[in-house]
């Protein structure tokens, strides 16, 4: 029972030392001297800023993306002891001691050393030899701009190592589908592909481009694997569902196991809470759910109320009244009915406060037990602190003139009666017989008389309207609908009191009843995902901002850092003997194949089917992969910058080694002509690394150099290069 003790135990590897070594260099080149600068450089004020919101657990909201790459980031921060307490606030900053820079910028050097090797791996997975392989991972390893990217709290070099582990994967999985299909290394290289790309959308939304391409080329590869006569229809269907449930199922569970992550960490109220619904703010700790504690849930007639525009653009604001009256007369001419002014104000004040009231009666406190509001119910709305009754009429707004005015009622005797009966509409009912609740209920306002539909312009008024902001009526035509003409009430209290004196006091104090409530994570999660795709990008200029063109032929630069009393700086600077013959590499690639498929439909096969399906798939996946990570740039409007191209150019790097060894295989016919190729390829691999070398100063930003050797590095106009005047 126990014989096989007799026999040694013996454990088999293969060690591919290519890989090895190139990890090892990968590593030296990106963690070399990785906390110097000890000071802020470039983005890393704002992605420190993100780090520091996290270790504190105050809510915050960014555009950029998903919140997977900020996490990963905050990770390194908590690694290292980070306890948040430093102020992002300016380039070139000294860190103070405790902040862990190390472990800050370890996550992102990491994924720039992987890179390497990985590069190296998915060459060979295109069936290319260990040569060109090689000469893939060599190129990622000195192109400048991937090493400067590397090394600070940045994360794009985290965006390119999930590229490149998608890829990696998808071509791992697609050669083990052609002998060994349903095995372990299958089942894991197909899961990890899932993963990997959901991770990719995860650190920004431009991964989902490169995710788009690895599904267009699985779905390619399934339809083939469709036709296949030799697999039963039960195998078929088993192989659709593995790659569904792999390459659909678990990207959308772990992007949104992303965000469950981010709203479990990030419960306090933020500084970002406004551009959030009163349901979100009220969610978090602190802030808004400080003030709606113990607010009542159900608004009732006598319910005093602030109404905030669910819109919030141009800023989040309440509806809102004073005693001030619209001028008779506008710049313009136009006359107006010189009624109360009723503006939407972006600061909490007590003229926000209305109450809501059954027109039917006079009595202006909750009845007990209340009588709640309901969706279609008649109201009138009555000012706080002036009494006067929400009216809308057919008199042109001030900055809108299509639209109706909407004032405050006054009796001025001129025969203009007044018109303030409001219908509501509860736009998120479940019935049509829902309460009207705070917070969660989301409502329009249809004026009775003239159908109009209370709206917030978003055009600020003059001065005499305090440069507040225009609240129109806003006829409803058929099939229109917009979030600004959307309300919800965000503070809410029973009135108790009928005396105008006492009530004015009243709208001052807190509210006492306690009604806690709560939102879905679902409910969070798509509002926060709907607000991080509509939040708009600053799209200022900046000085070191560009156009996509002038990124493929490196006509500017970045400058990251400057030593505050040498010449030592870092700049985003590419290695421009790569950038240029990776460009001519693809346009190679692109006339040698348009040439070959036309002498194919003459059916005529300069290459054998296997490489020439070899030559297809790189293409598919290098120019594909360059093309969905720099067209959409042409589409966006932002401010952008030359890290944006570094995705799109690694795929360009791939290509660049394979175009050479098909050139040498197939374009060169004796094997003179194939030492002459060989003998320039070392030439040109000569140069790109005596470039890498070249700009090393300025890409580790570890070197002083003179004003004549900083001159001597301006090879294009175009370049900022920093020059301290003594």
């Amino acid at each position: 029972m126990l014989g096989f003790l007799r026999q040694p135990l013996v454990v088999t590897a293969d060690i591919n030392l290519n890989i090895v070594a190139l990890t090892g260099v990968g590593l030296l080149s990106r963690l070399w001297r990785l906390t110097s600068p000890r000071a802020v450089v470039f983005d890393e004020v704002y992605y420190g800023q993100y780090i520091s919101f996290y270790m504190k657990r105050i809510f915050f909201l960014d555009g950029s993306g998903p919140p997977l790459g900020h996490m990963l980031l905050a990770l390194g921060g908590y690694l290292g002891g980070f306890d948040g307490n430093f102020l992002w606030n300016r380039i070139g900053a000294e860190y103070s001691s405790n902040v862990p820079v190390w472990s800050l910028r370890l996550l992102p050097a990491l994924a720039g050393a992987f890179s390497v090797p990985m590069t190296y791996q998915i060459v060979l997975e295109l069936n290319f030899s260990h040569c060109t392989a090689m000469g893939a991972a060599l190129l990622m390893l000195i192109e400048n701009a991937l090493i400067t990217q590397s090394r600070l709290i940045l994360l794009e070099s985290v965006l390119i190592f999930f590229n490149l582990l998608s890829v990696l994967s998808y071509l791992k999985f697609s050669n083990l589908q052609k002998h060994s299909p349903f095995s372990g290394s299958w089942w894991f290289w197909l899961v990890l592909t899932g993963v990997a790309c959901s991770c990719t959308v995860g650190i920004k939304y431009m991964g989902l481009f490169t995710y788009l391409l690895v599904l267009c080329i699985a779905a390619v590869h399934t339809w083939h694997l469709i036709g296949e006569q030799t697999l039963s229809n039960v195998c078929v269907f088993c192989h659709l569902l593995a790659r569904a449930v792999a390459l659909l199922v678990i990207p959308s569970l772990m992007y949104l196991l992303f965000f469950y992550v981010h709203l479990i960490l990030l419960y306090r109220s933020g500084p970002h809470d406004q551009i959030m619904s009163s349901a979100f703010q009220a969610s978090l700790e602190g802030g808004l759910a400080r003030i709606t504690r113990g607010q009542p849930l159900e608004v009732a007639y006598g319910s005093q109320v602030t109404l905030k525009n669910v819109f919030g653009k141009p800023v989040p604001c309440w509806l809102h009244s004073h005693q001030n009256t619209y001028p008779m007369i506008y710049e313009n001419g136009r006359g107006s009915s010189h009624q109360q002014q009723v503006t939407c104000y972006p600061f909490k004040d007590v003229n926000n406060w209305w109450i809501i009231k059954d027109p039917g009666r006079h009595q202006l406190v909750v009845n007990n037990p209340p009588r709640p509001v309901r969706h279609g119910d008649i109201v009138q709305l009555v000012h706080g602190m002036t009494t006067r009754l929400l009216n809308t009429h057919d008199v042109a707004a001030p900055l809108s003139p299509h639209s109706q005015e909407v004032s405050c009622y006054i009796d001025y005797n001129i025969s203009m009666p007044a018109q303030n009966l409001w219908r509501l509409e509860i736009v998120n009912r479940e019935s049509d017989a829902d309460i009207w609740k705070t917070i969660m209920s989301e409502v329009r306002l249809v004026h009775v008389n003239t159908s109009a539909i209370l709206k917030l312009s978003g055009a600020h008024l003059p001065d005499w309207g305090f440069r507040q902001l225009e609240v129109v009526g806003e006829k409803l035509f058929r099939g229109m609908f917009h979030e600004s003409m959307v309300w919800n009430v965000e503070e809410h209290r029973y009135g108790k009191s009928q005396e105008q004196k006492e009530r004015e006091l009243e709208l001052h104090s807190p509210t006492q009843v306690d009604v806690s409530r709560n939102l879905s994570f679902m409910a969070r999660f798509s509002e926060l995902q709907w607000r991080m795709l509509t939040l708009r990008a600053d799209d200022s200029e900046h000085k070191y901002s560009s156009t996509p063109l002038e990124w493929v032929t490196l006509d500017t630069n970045i400058a990251y850092w400057m030593h505050p009393k040498t010449s030592a700086q870092i700049h985003l600077l590419g290695n421009i003997v790569i950038w240029a013959s990776a460009s001519l590499a693809m346009v190679t690639y692109a006339l040698l194949f348009l040439w070959y498929l036309l002498r194919r439909r003459r059916n005529t096969c300069d290459l054998p089917e296997d490489c020439w399906l070899r030559w297809v798939l790189a293409g598919t996946l290098c120019c594909g992969g360059w093309a969905v990570n720099y067209l959409p740039f042409f589409l966006m409007e932002k401010t952008l910058f030359l890290y944006h191209y570094l995705p799109a150019l690694t795929f360009q790097i791939i290509l660049l080694p394979v175009v050479l060894q098909h050139v040498s295989d197939h374009l060169c016919r004796s094997q003179l002509q194939r030492n002459i190729f060989s003998a320039l390829v070392v030439a040109w691999y000569s140069s790109a690394c005596h470039v890498f070398n070249t700009l090393r100063p300025l890409t580790y930003g570890d070197t002083s150099l003179s004003p004549s050797e900083l001159r001597a590095l301006r090879w294009k106009d175009s370049w900022d290069i920093l020059i301290r005047k003594y």
